[in-house]
């Protein structure tokens, strides 16, 4: 794989960054996290609408600009890097690739347009799931992202169906979760809801593999947000390190400092190897797909934890305060290990994926166990 960003690549991340840099500053990030919803709407439309991102992956034929994970990779660390307090990720990644991957030719020209066009989605599918049966959709979806502000919410279901609910859909409500992540809220969502055929995306019971599909490529892609509040998380510790005296010296110039700024460097340069690696596999395409989001997601997860807690560490007594930025990015830190797969049940899908590839005696029963990995 070549991992040379070619000038195109290079101006959708210089150009994603110079508007996240001014558009989600640390006042806008406070203010969302102190809100009722943890939701800014000006940056929303400005970033899927104005910016075109929501449409990153969507094929040019529906109004999209039908770029590929690496251009989505570089997005999502930038907007890892300020925590942007929108469903994007949810959207522009989790939603359309369902769509994408279990759709027909009908339902992709009505859905996926209408996400170019800045429509908010969400998708249920990283913990309980409801059952689709005889045209009812029953349960409960659990730690459903933005479910409070999405338009539309993709869920997935215990038998293996993807159906597409529209917001104020009769039967179905959203409750707030206690949530360590401020920034991109959870929320519980039951259904009792009544399914037309046009709502299920393709067949009932034929999505199975397209929901492991979009939980692996999702897996994938978050990697590469995490990458960049570990940037974050690294830089705003150096220029504090250039700035806090004591013992009459600058904080940096000690020697202990300076190697724990070493090791946070290299989780971050290592975690966004890993995060590029998966995004480039992702758009081969290819028997790679599977094991290089999973070995990004069970490394870099880890590695994100270990930076933003060294982070508060190396900040001294103002990095535990509420009003400094260090505990945020720990906290989603801490929330996003947890979504969309722990890193240890990443470690045991990659095991299975190994053993199998092995052929292995012990492969069927290893892969079992870690099918559902979210």
């Amino acid at each position: 794989m070549d991992f040379a960003l070619s000038d195109d690549q290079r101006a959708i991340q210089e150009a994603a960054r110079d508007f996240l840099t001014d558009a989600a500053n640390p006042d806008v990030i406070r203010a969302a996290v102190e809100s009722t919803t943890g939701f800014d709407e000006a940056l929303w439309q400005n970033l899927a609408v104005e910016m075109g991102f929501a449409g990153l992956m969507v094929p040019e034929e529906f109004g999209g600009l039908g770029l590929g994970a690496v251009e989505m990779a570089l997005v999502l660390e930038e907007t890892g890097r300020v925590l942007a307090p929108v469903p994007f990720f949810e959207t522009a990644v989790l939603a359309v690739q369902a769509i994408m991957a279990a759709g027909s030719d009908a339902q992709k020209a009505a859905l996926l347009p209408r996400i170019v066009e800045g429509t908010r989605a969400s998708f249920a599918g990283t913990g309980r799931r409801p059952l689709l049966a005889d045209g009812r959709l029953t349960g409960t979806a659990d730690f459903v992202t933005f479910a409070h502000v999405a338009e539309l919410i993709v869920v997935a279901t215990s038998e293996g169906s993807l159906v597409v609910l529209e917001a104020g859909t009769p039967g179905f409500t959203v409750e707030a979760l206690p949530s360590l992540d401020r920034t991109r809220r959870f929320a519980a969502v039951t259904f009792d809801c009544v399914v037309t055929p046009d709502m299920v995306l393709g067949t009932p019971g034929s999505a199975g593999a397209a929901i492991d599909r979009v939980l692996t490529i999702g897996a994938g892609l978050l990697a590469a947000e995490q990458s960049g509040g570990m940037q974050f998380s690294l830089d705003a510790t150096v220029d504090y390190a250039k700035q806090r005296v004591q013992f009459g010296r600058l904080i940096g110039s000690f020697q202990a400092y300076k190697h724990m700024l070493a090791d946070m460097m290299l989780l971050v340069e290592a975690s966004r190897s890993a995060a590029y690696y998966a995004a480039a596999a992702i758009d081969e395409d290819g028997e790679e797909l599977a094991e290089a989001c999973h070995v990004a997601r069970g490394y870099v997860s880890d590695a994100y934890r270990s930076v933003t807690g060294d982070a508060i560490q190396l900040h001294g007594g103002i990095g535990f305060t509420w009003e400094h930025h260090a505990h945020l990015y720990f906290k989603r830190a801490r929330a996003t290990s947890s979504w969309l797969g722990t890193p240890d049940a990443h470690r045991e899908a990659l095991a299975a994926l190994l053993l199998e590839a092995a052929g292995s005696d012990t492969a069927a029963n290893a892969a079992a166990t870690a099918r559902d990995f979210a």
